[in-house]
């Protein structure tokens, strides 16, 4: 026995004797050892772990759990427990007091411990009840624990037990006093009872408690109340997998949000550390002044960084979010650490299994220790799955807190942020911030800790390989080194081509949006093909760089899969080359192959983290620079209800941040209570300015501005947010109907309500899409009158609506008898007719006021309101009835004043219009002010456009057709078309290769296990030589094979998305108008932006992991039945299990996956719609509601994403159960199986050892796959749309060359709609018009007139009737035949981005001198001429560096241009300015003498001298003769209409 130690004196017998544990076949531990080890293991654990227990029921956010069966029975088995441990001591006490008996300390001590960790566990029932605790894993764990180690001392007191009934059942018995070991026996196995039901009860989670922080109503997250058992194997997420499997997950499905993960949880620590590192940074200020600018939301404010301009150190949010953060990822840390040293402990294991297989036949070990190695691989593997899955589950949460926090103080930021920094950053640029920077976040916690981990594993890597091979690892390790700057030289010129590949994209989406946004003109024009050809010389240059990718990224994937073969393949050579003595055993070769495998992740990653944190880098930067930029001084603006007026400015002077401007100077303003105030002034003097200083927006330099009272302000701009007419409208007031009702009529939006399909309850879209200026306006205003405000702000109201709506709107709401009668009022205005009624006006110029008075004081002083009198009726703006008042007020003030107001009146005469539908978009905003219309908008463009939105919104005022979002798995006809589009041939040669690569590489590894298996080798050194060249040559092989199998896929994608891409811009183009008017723009540019570019990039890519992942669990199955045949027996049920495991959560995670994605855009949308409106908001002071919308949005975001992280670690810990399966069978059958060829074995084993990466990866890729081939099934569908007519047809031969030769026009009952299901626009109109007569065609809006046209260009196809021209029937010959011989100056000009000469002649046919002809007599010559570039002038996207005036020259010049017999002239409305309508029309009556001309006319004056008039009503002609006939007429419409516009 040799020495006794102190163990054995303290228990009375031996404590360790290796001859009875190891080396025995039937093994047992000692007695004292299982009573003192096994027994205080587990407590030990139990009391270094108790203060998490502790610190969860300090951060519980619950109280009290009812009593029930449950915690009373843990407490009852608890109660029992200390019971029979007491006793134990007792009677150890007693026996001490008996002399016969020795008593040892360890009877004292290990019942001792045993008391006290059960009174612990006892304190905490109550305590976990009190504090709404429902489960503790510390606790479960230490009673498994207990578990597991007291069933050895269950086998020695059964053995025992036995063994004393021999003794006693013997015949010469001695009495023994059995009476001590009698009680232990008892004892030990009621307390093993105990402990059994304990650990049973353990597994179950607590009732709810009674009261909770937040609600928890029915659809709480099961998470909360799940047991540790369930929490770690995450069953409680079967539920949602199995109910995702049944039939996709819709929203209502989803579980409410963590409450600690919600803004409302998250927050408040955030804004405490951000507030506290604010703070540290004034103190460090010399005179530290506490002005907090704060803003709260329930306890949630943030101080602003910016103080008095001194402003020493830059506030981070670094430090807030390691403090508020960093405790969870702390924790994460720790069981990544874990998880680290217990990967190196498999291959440890694994040179035990070898081991045990070689001596099999020499000198073979006893079983139980083979299948304890193979049990002891199990559960490493086991314990590293649950760990792992736990510590991505942290790293997700912290990253969830750390996107929540920062998305909050961004949004809150930009409620607060000031003029001059809100313009130094786009919307876009802000938006991305929250979109991409606080997700670059998110997506790096995940990978942060292998900063640490992986030069970790590295090293230990390295550590272990040295033990093995000695001073050869180096060579390996170099290989390995190279590999990375090769690597990172390649990946860099991957970035470039990307970065290029990027700016071609970009260039060619801005393309197609220009080219799908006038898609009109180019059908008009028949341009497409010019176009289709510009798109595709963009394309092809993308295609190059796509190429050069390609070949650059199968050479890294090459380089990557080939690297642990190179560095084995380097390593072992120098290691059998260097000394003779050094011979190649089966463990090493397989524990070292295993070892470079752990190593191949970590040195893959540290590049790629590199970029990452870098990447992160810039983000924080940004995020700090917006979150550190200037605020809206709160003291702008004061409120002092002891001034008089409720508000006045007093010698202010304003600039917009920019220190040296000044916008304003010397304003001095008052405005008296229930007053209204007119500011009236010329372009960009300043008005819009004054509204913004009494709102605050503006840098106060000096002076004051008081403000008391409720605020309502109406921007000059009608903010609209995307949500419905009523939503608008009350913005956050309570519904009360009747003043709902009031509110509509006075605004005069009761007929705009009815339009809609789904009256006020009509979505509308983003900016307001949907609506025409003049409505979105009359919005804005009734949410101001709504508001019941005490000062209002109206910025220019009137100016988007006409005069009939503006004088109902000035009368019924801001006029004396208006709803706002008894309000404050200031009002900017440009309409001369309501000045009169105002109390008192102040006139602006240059940024001051220069005069102010009551009308009448005004025109008498005749000065700059005089000025701006007349300058108003020159634009010809004023109305008839408009024009009788100013002269009848005139006649009252000041007659004198009348003479130079008559000669503005005739002026103004000349241009009086018939009607009044122009639609201007809001984008011809000039200046700083809304440029005046020439007309003031009306409601829609025509009714049939009207009627076709009523028909199409039928769907509950949702406007645009819903995109169908695929439900359910992807149709093999996608895969077809994929592989086709790929190629037949590359799409084999792939699989082939990749096949071959698999069997190289199988074999080399079976040729390392064959060398090491010959014992020859050590005597012969040919023999070694030979072995090693054959490895290489196998080497060599996989290199080749894989090399070509990376090329192949990568060409074969480029196939395919050249393919695809033509045959969808192709279709796209051919599409029919109507098409486009049902399909929004942004979804047809997310087909050619997004999903081609999946297709370009991500595909190839995941198809080819996808195919590598699958082969190599192909090798791994076929390397395991190699070695031990009887694995296939377990394969099939494990196959079933995996099979099963998969398709729940790839239904469910993909269905996951497209709610979060539909739920993640309105945050952004929202964000970006707060940062356009904010004045508004600031204005109403609804800041808090916003910021509540925005939360609870981020909250269901968090709703949607959080399930989709669980699904991922619910299929990890399932999956990687499988792979350990895997594990333990494949080597417990080489340990049972009697094998003698440890090398095949070994292999297995490692083979299976990687197997649970790879079937987790399996899914991963295969669900990918699913989620991105829908781009495919998406481009697909647009590639098989309705066509439009074709384009050249082979009966066009036979028309004239120079058809139409007459230019006759005629309509045979001609009728047409402008789509399937509408009512029809035109109903049989029939007409003749004989070859070069000029032709008006009048009518009201909706009259049809538009239709005409569209009809002749076939734009919209016949319903019935015919169009000939020159006896031609149209509908017989190709588009672009008919298209291409008539010739259109369309209502807007559209200009596409390139040269000028490009925009003249897209299809380079005409010479330069035809192009300047027609630049002369377009008046546009001298222009041309005065540029650098002359006819290469780059013209902007939609001409914006062109007036409006000259793009409808550019028009009129490429009319010239094409000079066909047929001309339509679809008049500009508003666009063109008195001169160049003049030019226009002396051009087109000198130039198209010949020809026939077809005028749409808006304004009479245009059409008096034409041949004819055709006057439309309803879609048919009422009147057609010629002008001097329906004139003589006064009973003709044609005649009323010129009576309107004073031309008669």
């Amino acid at each position: 026995m040799g020495d006794i130690t102190p163990m054995d004196e303290f228990c009375g017998s031996t404590f360790w004797d290796v001859n009875a544990t190891w080396w025995t076949v039937d093994p047992d531990f000692t007695i004292c050892f299982e009573q003192t080890v096994l027994v205080w293991a587990p407590c030990a654990f139990f009391w270094a772990f108790v203060l998490i227990d502790f610190w969860y029921l300090k951060a519980s956010l619950d109280r009290n759990i009812p009593w029930n069966k449950l915690n009373i029975g843990k407490v009852l088995f608890n109660v029992g427990l200390i019971i029979i441990t007491a006793l134990d001591l007792i009677m150890a006490l007693v026996k001490k007091g008996e002399a016969d008996i020795p008593m040892y300390p360890v009877d004292i001590w290990t019942p001792v411990i045993k008391l006290a960790t059960f009174i612990m566990l006892l304190i905490f029932i109550p305590l976990n009840r009190k504090y709404g605790v429902q489960t503790s894993g510390c606790q479960f764990l230490f009673w498994f624990f207990l578990v597991i180690f007291s069933i050895p001392r269950c086998r020695t007191e059964a053995r025992m037990h036995q063994e004393r009934s021999d003794i006693i059942n013997s015949q010469n018995a001695t009495p023994h006093d059995f009476s001590w070991e009698t009680y232990q026996f008892c004892s030990f196995f009621i307390f093993f009872t105990l402990s059994v039901l304990m650990l049973i009860l353990n597994c179950f989670g607590d009732q709810l408690p009674r009261q909770t922080k937040y609600k928890r109503g029915p659809k709480e997250i099961p998470e909360l109340s799940a047991s540790f058992l369930s929490r770690i194997t995450y069953s409680w997420f079967d539920k949602m997998a199995l109910k995702g499997y049944r039939n996709p997950l819709e929203e209502e499905d989803l579980w409410d949000l963590r409450p600690q993960d919600s803004c409302k949880e998250v927050m408040p620590t955030f804004a405490y550390y951000w507030n506290k590192n604010v703070r540290k940074n004034y103190r460090r200020m010399a005179n530290a002044q506490e002005t907090k600018a704060q803003f709260s939301n329930g306890k949630v404010s943030f101080e602003n960084p910016q103080k008095n301009g001194k402003k020493k150190g830059m506030a981070s949010i670094m430090p807030p979010i390691y403090k508020s953060f960093g405790g969870i990822f702390l924790f994460g840390s720790f069981f990544k650490l874990i998880t680290d040293v217990l990967t190196f402990a498999q291959p440890q294991v694994l040179s035990l299994i070898i081991g045990y297989v070689e001596d099999y036949q020499t000198n073979p070990q006893p079983e139980w220790k083979g299948i304890m190695y193979s049990i002891l691989l199990f559960v490493l593997a086991s314990a590293q799955t649950f760990i792992l899955a736990q510590y991505f589950h942290r790293m997700f949460i912290v990253g969830l807190r750390i996107r929540t926090a920062l998305i909050n103080c961004i949004y809150r930021k930009a409620l607060r942020i000031s003029n001059a920094a809100r313009k130094s950053s786009t919307v876009g640029e802000i938006v991305n911030l929250m979109a991409v920077d606080a997700q670059r976040f998110m997506d790096l916690t995940t990978y942060l800790n292998m900063l640490w981990s992986a030069p970790l594993q590295i090293a230990l890597a390295l550590y272990f390989l040295w033990q093995q091979l000695g001073p050869s690892v180096l060579a390996g390790l170099a290989v390995m080194v190279i590999m990375i700057p090769l690597n990172g030289f390649i990946a860099s010129r991957i970035k470039t081509y990307q970065i290029r590949q990027m700016k071609y994209k970009d260039e060619r989406v801005k393309l197609m949006n220009e080219v799908l946004s006038g898609i009109k003109v180019l059908k008009l024009y028949a341009w497409e093909p010019s176009f289709e050809k510009q798109v595709l010389g963009i394309r092809d240059k993308e295609i190059a760089t796509l190429r050069a990718t390609a070949y650059l990224n199968a050479s890294t994937s090459f380089l990557w899969s080939c690297a642990p073969f190179l560095v084995s393949l380097v390593t072992f050579a120098t290691y059998v080359l260097s000394d003779e003595a050094n011979q190649l055993s089966v463990s090493k070769a397989l524990v070292s192959i295993s070892l470079f495998e752990i190593m191949r992740l970590p040195l893959a990653v540290m590049p790629m983290l590199m970029v990452d944190i870098v990447e992160t880098q810039v983000s924080v930067k940004r995020i700090n620079k917006f979150l550190n930029s200037e605020e809206l001084d709160p003291d702008n603006v004061q409120h002092d209800s002891s001034k008089p007026h409720p508000m006045s400015i007093e010698n202010g002077h304003f600039s917009w941040g920019d220190e040296d401007e000044l916008t304003l100077k010397n304003i001095n303003m008052e405005v008296r209570k229930q007053n209204l105030v007119a500011i009236v002034g010329t372009v960009g003097s300043g008005k819009s300015s004054v509204i913004q200083a009494f709102l605050g927006e503006m840098e106060k330099i000096s002076g004051t501005v008081n403000t008391v009272g409720k605020m309502a302000y109406v921007p000059q701009q009608a903010w609209i947010q995307n949500a419905t007419v009523r939503d608008n409208i009350l913005f956050g007031k309570a519904y009360d109907r009747k003043r709902y009702n009031q509110v509509i009529d006075a605004c005069a939006l009761r007929t705009d309500i009815e339009i809609l399909s789904a009256g006020d309850r009509t979505e509308i879209g983003e900016k307001g899409i949907n609506l025409s200026g003049g409505q979105k306006q009359r919005i804005s205003l009734a949410r101001a009158v709504y508001s019941n405000a005490d000062l209002y702000l109206l910025d220019d109201p009137l100016s988007a609506v006409d005069s009939h709506v503006g004088k109902h709107i000035f009368e019924e709401v801001l006029g004396p008898k208006g709803m706002l009668a008894k309000k404050t009022r200031v009002l900017v205005t440009h309409g001369i007719t309501f000045l009169p009624q105002a109390d008192n006006i102040y006139v602006m110029k240059m940024g001051e006021i220069s005069e102010s008075g009551t009308y009448s004081e005004l025109l008498r002083n005749r000065g700059a309101f005089a000025d701006f009198l007349m300058q108003h009726l020159q634009e010809g703006e004023a109305e008839a009835e408009e024009i009788d008042q100013i002269k009848r007020q005139l006649s009252q003030t000041d007659p004198a004043l009348i003479a130079p107001f008559e000669k503005a009146i005739l002026l103004a005469r000349t241009e009086s219009l018939s009607d009044s539908i122009s639609v201007t978009s809001a984008d011809s905003l000039m200046g700083g002010s809304l440029r005046r219309r020439n007309k003031r908008q009306d409601s829609y463009d025509s009714t049939a456009s009207a009627a076709s939105l009523k028909k199409k919104q039928e769907l509950e005022g949702k406007l645009i057709e819903i995109e169908k979002s695929q439900t359910g798995g992807v149709d093999f006809s996608v895969y077809k078309h994929y592989i086709k589009s790929v190629g037949i041939f590359l799409s084999v040669a792939t699989l082939v290769l990749n096949l071959v690569f698999q069997a190289f590489q199988i074999g080399s590894n079976l040729w390392l296990t064959q060398w090491s298996n010959d014992k020859e080798v050590e005597h012969n050194t040919d023999k070694r030589n030979m072995y090693l060249g054959v490895y290489g040559a196998f080497g060599f092989g996989q290199v080749l094979s894989r090399y070509l199998a990376g090329l192949a896929l990568a060409i074969g994608g480029l196939h395919c998305s050249l393919a695809v891409f033509n045959k969808m811009i192709n279709m796209v183009l051919k599409w029919p108008m109507e098409l486009f008017d049902t399909t929004p723009l942004g979804r047809i540019l997310s087909r050619l932006s997004k999903d081609i570019d999946t297709v370009d990039n991500v595909l190839p890519h995941i198809v080819s992991q996808f195919l590598s992942t699958c082969y190599s669990v192909l090798a791994t199955i076929v390397v395991i039945s190699i070695s031990t045949p009887i694995f296939l027996a377990v394969i099939v049920p494990i196959a079933f299990i995996y099979y099963f495991a998969q398709r729940f959560y790839v239904a469910t995670s993909r269905q996951l996956m497209r709610l979060e994605s539909v739920s993640r855009s309105p945050i952004y949308s929202h964000f970006g719609e707060t940062v356009t409106g904010v004045s508004t908001i600031r204005a109403y002071t609804v800041e808090e509601r916003f910021i509540e919308e925005s939360d609870s949005k981020v909250d269901k975001n968090q709703v949607c994403k959080y399930p989709s992280l669980i699904a991922n670690r619910w299929l990890a810990v399932r999956l990687e159960m499988v792979g350990n399966l895997i594990i333990l069978f494949a080597s417990l059958f080489a340990v049972l199986g009697g094998q003698t060829n440890p090398g095949l074995v070994g292999l297995s084993v490692s083979y299976s050892l990687q197997v649970t990466q790879t079937l987790n990866w399996l899914v991963r890729m295969s669900s990918d796959i699913e989620t991105n081939i829908v781009s495919v099934e998406r481009i697909k569908e647009y590639g098989e749309t309705k066509q439009e007519a074709p384009w050249e047809l082979e009966s066009d031969k036979k028309h004239p060359k120079n058809w139409p030769e007459g230019g006759r026009v005629e309509f045979k009952d001609f009728q047409v709609r402008y789509r399937e299901g509408l009512d029809l626009v035109l109903r049989g109109v029939t007409f003749n018009i004989s070859g070069g007569e000029k032709v008006g065609i009048v009518g009201r809006t909706g009259a049809g007139k538009s239709s005409l046209t569209l009809a002749l260009f076939r734009i919209i196809e016949a319903a019935g009737g015919k169009i000939m021209i020159d006896g031609i029937d149209i509908a017989t010959m190709g588009l672009h035949m008919l298209r291409s011989r008539l010739t259109i100056i369309p209502q807007d000009p559209v200009l596409f981005s390139g040269s000028l000469r490009s925009n003249l002649d897209p299809f380079e046919v005409k010479t330069d001198d035809e192009i300047w002809k027609a630049l002369e007599l377009a008046h546009l010559k001298t222009f041309a001429k005065s540029l650098t570039a002359g006819l290469n002038h780059e013209i902007s996207e939609g001409g914006e560096n062109l007036s409006v005036g000259q793009r409808q020259l550019v028009c009129l010049a490429r009319a010239l241009l094409r000079k066909t017999k047929v001309l339509i002239l679809d008049e500009a409305t508003a666009a063109v300015d008195l001169e160049t309508d003049d030019l226009i029309q002396k051009t087109i009556r000198s130039e198209f003498k010949e020809c026939t001309v077809l005028t749409i006319a808006h304004r009479l004056n245009t059409i008096m001298d034409s041949d004819k008039v055709i006057v439309l009503d309803k879609g048919q002609i009422t009147e057609f003769a010629s002008p001097t006939e329906l004139l003589s007429d006064p009973k003709s419409a044609f005649y009323s209409m010129a009576k309107d516009a004073n031309l008669v």
